[in-house]
């Protein structure tokens, strides 16, 4: 099988490594330090006390590795539009095209009965992905899986166990993704394949909606700003809006808030949208506050709690130049 992961990135480079382990002809388009470190040596992905090293073609130019069966892109959302012309070169007859991202997806209202058609202008500018990669081919990855790029072509995943559940917008089978769920689980991923994939977009958004704007706010890891009494009950609230506004999608998630807690105070990891922070890189603020919140909007939600965090998570991306 062959895949190609646009994007050698954190959550890129690790899903190169476990889609060659099971056994893929994997290529990655990369650029920059990446891409030297890349052609030159490989990528590593060091987990549980273990190094795995695999060798990949990879190139800054698409078209040099012709169509795939498979296209996992893993850029952040901002990123999108850059790399959605050289998509075409990549795709066969029938490659899906999987976007393993955080937040709402550019994709969100294909196949969608509550409004069918409806585009997202601020996650996809110009409808860029729209126009290259066509909602038949739209599918969606929501991963589980620490992760911090350690040096160029170099990842460090901080827990043994990952997985990543991925689907069509449409919510059709796809024997591509089949395949593709089976190499990866052979690689050592957990995997799962959904005709519901905005059910896990939901689940993966109440975490980055319940972490992210905290880690922003306190720059630290949630085992840290966990500390403080008052944090636990903003994490319900923010919780509960997040609830409240999948259910006015029509998408249900029974959160484990305890269980939830439970994992915030042991974690420290940190989280992405931080890291963009401090490293200086555009940050997924559109994606993963901003357009929640709009959809609370449209369907009457109120969200006090995170209308005050994203707020100040807006203006802190904004002069920092990052949004």
């Amino acid at each position: 099988m062959r895949v190609c992961i646009v994007g050698a990135g954190a959550i890129g480079g690790h899903l190169a490594v476990r889609a060659a382990l099971g056994g893929a002809d994997v290529s990655v388009v990369a650029r920059g330090e990446a891409l030297g470190a890349i052609a030159a040596h490989g990528i590593r992905v060091e987990c549980d006390g273990n190094t795995l090293h695999v060798r990949v073609r990879a190139s800054a130019d698409p078209a040099t590795l012709g169509p795939q069966d498979a296209v996992l892109v893993c850029v952040k959302a901002p990123a999108l539009p850059a790399v959605a012309p050289g998509l075409a070169t990549l795709l066969g007859p029938d490659t899906p095209v999987v976007c393993v991202l955080n937040g709402i997806p550019w994709w969100y209202f294909v196949g969608d009965a509550t409004e069918p058609g409806r585009r997202l202008p601020a996650i996809d500018p110009g409808n860029a992905m729209w126009n290259a990669v066509g909602p038949q081919r739209a599918a969606g990855g929501v991963i589980y899986s620490a992760c911090t790029v350690t040096s160029p072509g170099v990842v460090h995943v901080l827990y043994p166990s990952n997985r990543l559940i991925i689907g069509r917008a449409d919510g059709a089978s796809d024997p591509a993704l089949d395949a593709l769920s089976a190499c990866l689980t052979t690689g050592g991923l957990t995997m799962t394949v959904s005709n519901r994939i905005r059910d896990a977009v939901w689940g993966k958004l109440m975490l980055n909606l319940a972490t992210g704007p905290l880690a922003v706010l306190s720059t630290a890891t949630p085992a840290q700003f966990m500390l403080p009494p008052a944090i636990a009950p903003a994490v319900h609230a923010i919780i509960a809006e997040v609830v409240a506004i999948a259910s006015a999608m029509g998408v249900t998630i029974t959160p484990d808030v305890e269980a939830q807690l439970a994992f915030m105070r042991g974690s420290h990891h940190r989280q992405s949208i931080l890291q963009d922070l401090e490293l200086g890189r555009p940050m997924e603020v559109e994606a993963l506050y901003a357009t929640p919140l709009d959809m609370a909007r449209s369907r009457g939600v109120t969200t006090p709690m995170l209308d005050l965090l994203v707020g100040i998570v807006q203006t802190r991306a904004r002069v920092a130049g990052l949004y």
